[in-house]
């Protein structure tokens, strides 16, 4: 026998054991891992797709915003009104500022292998503006439900949509995060008893 054979014993050991660690990697279990290039790639395509979404959505309203100060029912509009329309120009004027900005961002670093930070800036500007587009929308129900239901039914109607704003679109997130991390600890404590018993 040379030194490059094995027994068969051997190598039939050698190739469950090596079947048995991949049948436990995660990676195995769900898809391939990516490299760091294409995870950060593939994060920053969510982000222009996310953004091109929303940013549809507050341009629309803020080109609403902008037309309602030249009617002529704005004129009737009382002190308070005129606050609130103020705040809700301001806020979709951020929001719109918030949204658009990553690709303001990547126009100035593109090619500068600044990726990571851009997909990270991208981010949270992203979740700036998505809270200042929420405000936006619920400052907008607030003015046009004051001029149309006169009365504390508008503002309780008002709270009401940015009470369910609020849980759609951070609440529940947050609890499919936590369920996800407790179902990934637990996945990883059957993998650690499982090789244990393996190992006795």
């Amino acid at each position: 026998m040379t030194m490059t054979e094995q027994p068969a014993g051997t190598a039939g050991n050698d190739t469950a054991c090596c079947a048995h660690d991949d049948k436990h990697r995660p990676e195995h279990r769900d898809e391939d891992p990516e490299t760091p290039r294409e995870r950060v790639n593939r994060r920053w395509n969510e982000i222009l797709q996310e953004t091109r979404v929303t940013q549809t959505g507050v341009q629309i309203l803020f080109g609403f915003l902008l037309s309602v100060a030249f009617t002529p029912l704005f004129r009737e509009l009382g002190t308070f009104d005129r606050v609130v329309y103020v705040i809700t120009v301001v806020l979709g004027a951020s929001a719109t500022g918030s949204l658009i900005a990553p690709v303001s961002i990547h126009r100035f670093l593109s090619g500068q292998r600044m990726k990571d930070d851009l997909v990270e800036a991208a981010g949270r500007l992203m979740m700036c503006g998505m809270v200042l587009l929420a405000l936006t929308i619920g400052c907008t129900l607030l003015l046009i439900l004051r001029v149309v239901i006169p009365g504390v039914l508008a503002e309780i109607l008002a709270g009401a949509v940015m009470l369910w704003f609020g849980l759609c679109w951070y609440a529940l997130p947050l609890v499919l995060r936590r369920r996800a991390a407790r179902r990934g600890t637990a996945d990883a404590d059957t993998d650690t008893d499982a090789d244990a018993g393996q190992r006795s």
